[in-house]
């Protein structure tokens, strides 16, 4: 095994005069199968192809992309395993510091857009060489799109970046069609026939069966229609269902062919089982290597695609909602590298994919005639056609933490708990190996948010599903004598989130004695059902208008909520709770969110205003207390408010308790 070549020496080495395909990537070069480029470039080469990598160019210069000369085949153009722009910037578009995909985890090696750079920079050397661009960039902005970076519709990264071709969703079986053809001497204006693939054209003569959807121009000026073609779109990124869609692009059009039909799990196999060199070319190993690889280095990629259907996240545009699984064997002859590597200390880091405990298609309908263009196999409940079944997750887990070498399998992998609850055979056994073997201390869980109207929007189960779920966590826990919690994942600022939404989000953290260490903006990106209720202001399944958050110190005060007990957002969260006239949440008492500084004093005066003006309680006689009862709230006392030195006597008494 080597790696492949990153330069004219590697290829001449190999005794090549020439390489079939240059593919340049934004990301450095990781020979390993997490990162796309590894997968493709393997891909190829089992095919027959020559590939040489140019990995992170220097834009500037035109000349470091002719690194190989002219390709005999064409250009493969990719910005890296991470969106650009999604790497270069966060929620509050403010400049990162670190690329964990670069040398060392420098800033600064790739350009914004960088699909769209490197294309130009390539057309401006050779005009007439075959670009076919791909990659999560690429695949998500394949029609025109909402760009919240700059705030605006822009139109398909066809348009803009002059690539001939585009593959979008996993290319494994594209590419090879597209190199096939580019092999045979079909001109690659003329390849306009495989799945999985846009192109430009001038005319629709020889396009057929085809859904038309407003034109970019038109979605540029018309939120309406801008969240009526997204629709279409997102209701056919089913292979078997799915339909070609055209958007007319000023005087010509951009013609997405349907989906690509998804890999078998023989071929699953085989893509995970081509000779990848497991890690990052060593040329980057004096600048500290490539931080990346540690995440993915010892865990194991078990399936793909997730009819999970969350609103928020774009693998129903990239990788579908049709589940696909490697074989056990598969895992287990992968399983068995990880423990031959000198670095490996016995624990496997991850048993999983997009959702780890999906280990096949939601239903066996979906295997012959798709998935259900207006339907979600979990939301609002799960489908009575759903077959939810872990039987053979739980029986791969033994396996691998049987294997000599094998101290632990860990689950990193997102979990969809509404599916474990739903699961009436296997869901408990589950549960039990996973708190007993799985874990370690802790478990991330995502619910996302409490409020059902938010939850709704999200495409996320109610409330009361997840708290079922911790109840069975916390039981099973109990029951094993472990010590583990809950950590759970939450977005705040999600379109339909108000401010009293994030109110109610708060308090169901303080109730829960939660620590948000890490708290998620929602975050806009391209091929998202949130992302077109965020710009649109609209919810495209059904029209009808919601609240949207855009103003920016709003979305730092829902922010700010969740992370209360923060000193340093006291202004922001004290201003949420006068704003939405919250002040039973500012004092001592225990449901209280925060506590009033020692120099706020216009703070301290309002709250003693506030006590003042509330009606005593009528006593109940027959009981010599308020009706409340003891230690309950009356009803027109604040339950919240207290006093500092009750405060400070509560926490004295919990200490003598401890003691």
């Amino acid at each position: 095994m080597a790696f492949l070549p990153v330069n004219r020496q590697d290829m001449l080495d190999r005794g090549w005069d020439e390489v079939d395909f240059v593919y340049v990537i934004g990301d450095a070069y990781v020979d390993h199968h997490s990162f796309g480029p590894a997968i493709i470039s393997r891909v190829l080469e089992q095919h027959g192809y020559r590939i040489g990598i140019i990995a992170q160019p220097d834009w500037h210069d035109d000349q470091a992309f002719t690194v190989y000369g002219r390709p005999r085949l064409g250009f493969l153009v990719s910005s890296g395993n991470i969106d650009p722009m999604v790497n270069h910037y966060t929620v509050a578009k403010k400049r990162r510091t670190t690329d964990a995909y670069s040398p060392g985890g420098q800033m600064g090696l790739r350009p914004d857009r960088a699909t769209t750079v490197y294309t130009n920079c390539i057309r401006r050397v050779y005009k007439d060489v075959p670009v076919i661009a791909g990659g999560i960039e690429a695949s998500l902005r394949r029609l025109a799109h909402y760009d919240y970076w700059d705030d605006r519709i822009r139109a398909s990264l066809l348009s803009d970046s002059g690539a001939d071709m585009l593959i979008y969703g996993m290319g494994e079986r594209s590419i090879v069609e597209v190199a096939d053809a580019l092999q045979a001497g079909i001109p690659v204006s003329q390849i306009t026939y495989i799945n999985g693939t846009v192109y430009r054209t001038k005319s629709l003569e020889d396009v057929y069966d085809y859904l038309l959807i407003d034109s970019f121009e038109k979605v540029r000026e018309d939120k309406q229609a801008y969240a009526r073609a997204f629709l279409v779109q997102y209701r056919n990124q089913d292979p078997v269902t799915g339909k070609r869609i055209v958007q007319q692009h000023g005087d010509g059009y951009i013609v997405c062919n349907m989906p690509q039909m998804p890999l078998s799990q023989e071929e699953l196999d085989a893509v995970y089982g081509l000779p990848y060199m497991r890690t990052y070319h060593p040329m980057y190993e004096a600048q500290g290597g490539i931080p990346a690889i540690q995440e993915v280095k010892f865990s194991l990629v078990s399936n793909r695609g997730c009819f999970g259907g969350c609103s928020f996240c774009a693998l129903t545009f990239h990788q579908g909602r049709r589940v696909t699984c490697r074989s056990h064997e598969s895992l287990i002859e992968e399983a068995k590298l990880l423990i031959q590597d000198k670095d490996f200390k016995g624990y496997i880091h991850d048993v999983g994919g997009p959702t780890a405990n999906f280990r096949a298609t939601a239903c066996k309908k979906q295997e012959k005639d798709g998935v259900c263009p207006g339907r979600q196999c979990l939301f609002p409940k799960p489908c009575p056609n759903m077959e939810a079944d872990h039987s053979d997750y739980i029986e791969l887990l033994r396996k691998l933490r049987s294997l000599p070498g094998v101290k632990k399998v860990f689950i990193r992998s997102g979990l969809r708990f509404d599916y474990i609850l739903a699961d009436k055979t296997h869901g408990d056994q589950f549960m039990h190996e996973l708190c007993q073997h799985h874990i370690s201390g802790q478990l991330k869980v995502a619910p996302e948010h409490i409020s059902e109207n938010v939850l709704r929007l999200m495409g996320k189960p109610e409330n009361s599903v997840f708290e079922k779920f911790v109840s069975k966590y916390k039981a099973e826990n109990k029951r094993l004598g472990k010590p583990q919690y809950l950590v759970p994942y939450l977005i705040s600022s999600h379109p339909g989130s108000t401010l009293k939404d994030a109110i109610a989000l708060a308090e169901y953290i303080k109730r829960g004695g939660h620590k948000m260490d890490q708290v998620q903006d929602f975050y806009p990106t391209p091929g998202t059902l949130s992302t077109c209720m965020y710009y649109t202001g609209l919810d495209p399944r059904n029209m009808k208008p919601i609240h949207v958050t855009t103003d920016p110190h709003e979305k730092a005060m829902q922010r700010a909520l969740m992370q209360f007990e923060n000193p340093r957002n006291y202004q922001l969260v004290k201003e949420a709770l006068l704003k939405e006239k919250r002040i039973d949440l500012i004092g001592y008492g225990p449901g209280c969110l925060i506590a009033p500084q020692e120099r706020d004093y216009q703070l301290r005066k309002l709250l003693e205003e506030h006590k003042k003006s509330q009606k005593p309680n009528t006593t109940d006689k027959s009981r010599g207390r308020n009706k409340g009862g003891k230690g309950q709230p009356g009803k027109n006392v604040p339950f919240n408010y207290g006093t500092k030195a009750m405060a400070e006597r509560a926490q004295q008494k919990n200490k003598k308790k401890k003691r």
